[in-house]
C-alpha cells in the first residue's frame, strides 16, 4: 500500500540535492537505547523506500558503525540521499560500558572526537567502507558545541575545526560530497558558526518543534538569508510529543509537561494525534527541508506514515496560538506540505 500521494521535495540550501519533506533518522538502526535486530531494521528500510524516503541520515555514533553498515547494506541498490557525521573517529576495541552512551549493543569500537582536517577526511573515508557506498551526499560535524563538551574543550575542538571546515570545502568543491553542515542539538554553535564558513544545512535536533520555537527569532531568520536549510531531527522531543516522557533524553520536567498537557487538549478539541501535529509542524516554516523521525521497525514506520497524511484544520492551529502554545508570528501548515500539491485549473 503506496502513501496516497507522492511526497513533495524541497531544495537543500544552494545545492542541487531536492529532499524530500519525509526522511530518516538513523539513530535507532544503530541501537538507541535497545538492540536493533538486523533483519527487522531492513525490513523496515525496504518498506520506506517502497513509499519513497529516499533521504536517510545517519552517523557513526549511532551504534558504533551499526547504523551506518545496515544503512548502507539496505540502500546499496536503490538511489538514495545519505547523509552522515564527521567529527567523531572509531577506534578498534569495545566503549567500557557502551550502555551509558546509549548503545547496549553496538559493534566492537569506541569513539574518539577528532575535528580536525585530518579527522574529517578519515571519518569520511572509513563510512564510505562501513556503508560500502561510492557516495555520501552530505556530510554533518556532529556535536560540536559546548552542551557535548563544555565551555573549554568546545574552545580546543573549535580550533581544529577551522581545518576540519577546509577539509569539507574541499570534498565539497572535488564533488565527493554535495553539501556540507552540522548535526547538533543546539542552536548557538549554528549561529556562531555561520560567521565562519558557509554551511548548506543544519541537522537540527529538537529545537525547532511543536513544543519549542526560539529559533524563530535568531537561527532561522539566517538560515533563510544565508540559504542554509534545516533538516529537522528529533520531531518528537525525543518521545514526549509521541506518548512518551521523555524530553531532552531525560525524563520531562513539570513545566515540560504541562505544556504538554495543553497541546494534548486542542488536539482531543479537534480529533488531531498529537504526533501528527509535531509532524506537520515544522514544514511551515520555509527553512525547513525535511522533517526526520527515527523509526525502529516497520510498525512505526506506519504509524508515521498514517500521521504525515493527516488532514489538520486550520482552526486547531489558530487555537494553539490563541491559548499562547505557539507565537503569534510562528509559522502554521495549510493543508498538507509532505506531499505534491495538486495544480487546480480555471
Amino acid at each position: 500500500m503506496g502513501l496516497g500521494g507522492k511526497l513533495a521535495h524541497r531544495q537543500l540550501g544552494g545545492t542541487n540535492l531536492q529532499l524530500p519533506t519525509l526522511g530518516i533518522g538513523g539513530a535507532a538502526f544503530g541501537g538507541l537505547f535497545a538492540t536493533a535486530p538486523r533483519k527487522e531494521s531492513m525490513s523496515t528500510l525496504d518498506r520506506a523506500k517502497e513509499v519513497g524516503l529516499t533521504y536517510i541520515d545517519t552517523a557513526p555514533y549511532y551504534g558504533f558503525g551499526r547504523s551506518e553498515r545496515v544503512i548502507g547494506d539496505a540502500v546499496r541498490k536503490y538511489d538514495y540521499i545519505i547523509s552522515t557525521k564527521v567529527g567523531r573517529l572509531l577506534k578498534p576495541g569495545m566503549a567500557d560500558n557502551p550502555a551509558q552512551f546509549g548503545w547496549p549493543d553496538p559493534l566492537p569500537f569506541h569513539p574518539v572526537y577528532d575535528y580536525s582536517y585530518d579527522g574529517i577526511m578519515r571519518s569520511y573515508e572509513a563510512s564510505l567502507h562501513r556503508t560500502g557506498l561510492d557516495r555520501l551526499d552530505i556530510l554533518l560535524v556532529h556535536d560540536i558545541g559546548t552542551a557535548t563538551h563544555g565551555p573549554e574543550e568546545n574552545l580546543r575542538h573549535m580550533k581544529d575545526l577551522k581545518g576540519g571546515i577546509r577539509a569539507l570545502q574541499e570534498l565539497k568543491s572535488s564533488g565527493a560530497i554535495s553539501a556540507m553542515g552540522l548535526g547538533v542539538n543546539e542552536t548557538a554553535i549554528c549561529m556562531e558558526l555561520m560567521q565562519q564558513a558557509h554551511w548548506d544545512a543544519f541537522l537540527l535536533a529538537g529545537r525547532y518543534t511543536l513544543l519549542e520555537q526560539a529559533p524563530l527569532q535568531d537561527l532561522l531568520p539566517a538560515c533563510l538569508e544565508a540559504k542554509t536549510s534545516i533538516i529537522l531531527g528529533g520531531p518528537f522531543n525525543s518521545g514526549i510529543l509521541v506518548g512518551g516522557n521523555t524530553w531532552n533524553y531525560e525524563s520531562a520536567p513539570p513545566e515540560i509537561l504541562t505544556h504538554v498537557n495543553a497541546l494534548k487538549e486542542c488536539c482531543q478539541e479537534f480529533s488531531v494525534d498529537l504526533a501528527a501535529a509535531a509532524l506537520h509542524f515544522p514544514l511551515a516554516h520555509p527553512a525547513v527541508a525535511s522533517v526526520i523521525p527515527g523509526m525502529r521497525n516497520r510498525n512505526e514506520l506506519e504509524g508515521i506514515l498514517k500521521w504525515i497524511a493527516a488532514d489538520i484544520p486550520d482552526a486547531f492551529w489558530a487555537r494553539l496560538k490563541e491559548r499562547e502554545l505557539l507565537p503569534a508570528d510562528a509559522p502554521v501548515p495549510s493543508g498538507n506540505l509532505f506531499f505534491e500539491q495538486e495544480v487546480k485549473h480555471a
